[in-house]
């Protein structure tokens, strides 16, 4: 299965008024089964340490696999859901950007599997690492 290619503003425009908005995610490039996300680490994404918060990271793995699965489905008739959610944090991160490559790893009828790593764009070097699997279900 193929990635729609949708207009990145369109793609971020699905961001309005949500969680992705307020940690300021943003999707900067699609591939044909691949996503790349960024996110700042400021005090929005910050733990009380002043590092990148686990669960912003999270967040953006979550984010990230939600935003491939809904570019494998046609809307009007599934929607994703995530149903499982794994996170390595590996390193720290105290300011700056990072950046999240989610992979298709498994594109089933009702399940698909996303392999998200996380690096800190000054450095390139692996924050975290995760997996999102997403429950594909119909829409009523």
């Amino acid at each position: 299965m193929k990635l729609q290619q949708l207009d990145l503003a369109a793609v971020n425009a699905f961001n309005k008024n949500t969680l992705m908005e307020v940690l300021g995610i943003e999707c900067i490039e699609i591939g044909e089964d691949y996503i790349v996300s960024t996110m700042p680490v400021d005090h929005r994404t910050h733990q009380p340490l002043g590092l990148l918060h686990g669960g912003a990271s999270a967040a953006l793995i979550e984010s990230i696999g939600s935003m491939g699965s809904t570019l494998l489905l046609d809307l009007s008739k599934e929607a994703p859901v995530g149903l499982e959610i794994n996170a390595n944090h590996i390193g720290g991160v105290k300011s700056g950007m990072v950046k999240a490559i989610g992979k298709i790893v498994h594109a089933g009828r009702r399940t698909h599997l996303w392999q998200v790593d996380i690096f800190d764009m000054a450095t390139d070097k692996l924050v975290c690492t995760g997996r999102l699997t997403v429950m594909i279900v119909p829409r009523n």
